[in-house]
């Protein structure tokens, strides 16, 4: 009677501790997945200031009256098409991701485009507005950038955890998996390059800024 008893605290106890265990590990990975929703959000916000850029950008180039009309259309059905992909930070898989790039990256190209051309109209590169929204355009691919690296940061970090012994154990139990990060896309550069003239229009100098167009892995 005494063995049966002791055996039975003996597996109380070791049922006890993993639940306490289960708890916390439990605990821990939702806090990690509450920050990589946190941090998709931010990246979804960052890309959404560019697509409000987008309209007023295009607002001010048709002022143009020459301008390249295939070009700004490329630029429209772009943001339209980039827009439209929405992902739930709870279906964030590969796939997914790999849509929403390929979206994002097409829209980048398609704006690169477009501040190359405008190289070649005086008028609108003199234009005050046009120079604002350049400047804004620039800071928003570097918040882009920045909200990248930050999203790949906690991603490593949620999936460090998910998939590390024994913590892998009680994602599966719980349905955490482990989520994708950014890569840079290969043969591709989506972040457009955007020249600043410091001089007459028609020059170029050392000193024209430019966005970096490197990409996050």
């Amino acid at each position: 009677m005494r063995s049966r008893n002791m055996t039975l605290w003996v597996v109380l106890g070791i049922v006890l501790i993993l639940a306490f265990v289960g708890c916390g590990q439990y605990n821990g990975m939702v806090k990690e997945d509450e920050n990589v929703k946190n941090a998709w959000g931010n990246v979804q916000s960052a890309y959404q200031r560019r697509a409000d850029l987008i309209p007023n950008l295009v607002s001010t180039v048709q002022g143009e009256a020459n301008f390249e009309r295939g070009t700004l259309t490329d630029v429209i059905n772009a943001r339209a098409n980039a827009t439209a992909v929405k992902v739930d930070p709870n279906q964030l898989t590969p796939e997914q991701l790999e849509k929403f790039q390929q979206a994002q990256g097409q829209l980048s190209q398609a704006l690169g485009r477009l501040l190359v051309v405008t190289e070649n109209y005086p008028n609108l590169r003199a234009n005050d507005a046009f120079r604002n929204l350049q400047y804004e355009l620039a800071g928003t691919e570097n918040r882009i950038n920045t909200e990248r690296n930050r999203f790949n940061t906690v991603v490593n970090s949620y999936n460090t955890k998910v998939r590390s012994f024994p913590n892998n154990i009680f994602a599966g139990m719980f349905g955490f998996r482990a989520r994708p990060p950014f890569e840079a896309e290969q043969g591709a550069q989506t972040a457009p390059r955007v020249n600043f003239p410091t001089n007459q229009p028609g020059t170029a100098t050392p000193n024209q800024r430019t966005l970096d167009t490197s990409k996050t892995r």
